[in-house]
């Protein structure tokens, strides 16, 4: 266990990630599948495989794991979508707790991503070395991000509540913090990993109707964050003025979203605790 780290983020991310658990499994985890997909596709993922999803979530990249046969673990800050996730994963083994303080010993699992889930963590680089201390020797780590946000679609709508939040601290990473390619790398190599390839990977994030997508983005906990600053109905306003440009003549909406995600293996030495 990275002991040296003594800040914790469960029980704020548990909070407001958990305040709104079934929303975020019904409508807005799957508008990222496409990317969780193509992470699992370019892993070697069979029967037997040892897998571990770090801030699991509700589990869908853990069920799709477990679809292609790895015996699967998870671990994220919101018991209420844990609950979820073991519905969905009634084998696997899905634990509360900080991304900086991982519940599994060293050296055990083959592949350890974390899905838009590093960049929330108080201390970024200990949720890294976590990571690796917890993989095999030759084991690899993934760690996706949001792609680049100029021009990007729902990187706009994310955006839209950036003036409902509180001032963030300072130094405070932010979502798009390793959206950067050469950032990415160097947040790797700071955890003693050695970048193997990096790649991108488009959504499209779909709604039948508006009440659909503000369930949706709401789901988040920057929305919770946003909400218990202002209120809900400033949050559902912001997005729904953001979501404006991009609904249809039938009333759905359709929205373009891309991700980056770095595999990296560990190197012989051991990194210096962050």
């Amino acid at each position: 266990m990275n002991a040296a780290n003594e800040t914790r983020t469960s029980p704020a991310n548990g909070r407001l990630w958990g305040a709104r658990a079934l929303d975020w499994a019904d409508v807005q985890e799957g508008q990222c599948r496409a990317a969780y997909e193509a992470v699992l596709d370019s892993l070697s993922i069979r029967p037997g495989t040892k897998y571990c999803d770090v801030g699991c979530g509700a589990g869908m990249a853990a069920l799709l794991a477990s679809h292609r046969g790895a015996e699967v673990s998870g671990i994220d800050a919101a018991e209420s979508l844990l609950g979820i996730a073991r519905e969905r994963v009634a084998a696997a083994d899905f634990r509360v707790g900080d991304l900086e303080e991982l519940p599994f010993p060293d050296g055990t699992f083959d592949f350890v991503t974390g899905f838009n889930s590093f960049q929330f963590a108080a201390n970024p680089l200990a949720a890294l070395i976590e990571a690796r201390r917890v993989s095999k020797p030759t084991g690899r780590i993934v760690v996706l991000t949001w792609g680049n946000p100029q021009g990007m679609e729902a990187a706009a709508v994310v955006a839209a509540l950036k003036p409902l939040l509180p001032p963030p601290p300072s130094g405070s990473p932010g979502p798009f913090a390793l959206s950067d390619e050469g950032a990415l790398k160097t947040f790797a190599e700071g955890a003693c990993l050695t970048a193997l390839s990096i790649s991108d990977v488009a959504c499209e994030w779909y709604y039948e109707d508006l009440h659909t997508a503000l369930r949706g983005l709401g789901a988040s906990g920057g929305a919770a964050k946003a909400a218990e600053h202002t209120s809900v109905e400033a949050v559902n306003k912001a997005h729904e003025a953001a979501l404006a440009p991009f609904r249809r003549d039938d009333g759905s909406y359709r929205l373009g979203a891309s991700f980056r995600w770095l595999v990296a293996a560990p190197r012989m030495e051991q990194p210096i605790h962050a």
